[in-house]
């Protein structure tokens, strides 16, 4: 399971780098940030457990980064914001999930300490 996201006070994390793959390697189905060729099983369990955790904190950081974007699209100061159903028609999400995501967000930009919250998964 992935670690709780660390507050605006704590030190972020940095999981193994997500390296870019060439083009060509991105066009073969069988390839996959190169595990495919490791032999060794330690290696490939320790690689793809980097990985793992590289994907999983880009995703929590993601959804914080959707959350203030709702937060500041739903604004009431913004002279063109947008009704939960309108945010949850952009993202492909549910009205109900987009309320919480905008009150995620608002409390992500307020600072407020949302330890032991997270928004429910879309799908």
């Amino acid at each position: 399971m992935a670690e709780p996201t660390p507050r605006r006070n704590e030190p972020r994390l940095r999981p193994a780098p997500l390296l870019f793959e060439p083009a060509e390697a991105a066009t073969d189905p069988e390839h996959f940030f190169d595990l495919e060729s490791i032999e060794d099983p330690r290696e490939l369990l320790a690689r793809a457990t980097e990985l793992t955790q590289a994907f999983r904190a880009a995703a929590d950081r993601a959804v914080e980064f959707q959350a203030v974007a709702a937060a500041q699209l739903a604004d009431p100061r913004r002279f063109d914001r947008l009704t939960p159903a309108d945010i949850a028609e952009r993202a492909v999400w549910t009205e109900d999930y987009a309320k919480k995501m905008v009150e995620f967000g608002r409390d992500l930009m307020s600072g407020a300490d949302t330890e032991g919250r997270s928004p429910v998964d879309p799908i």
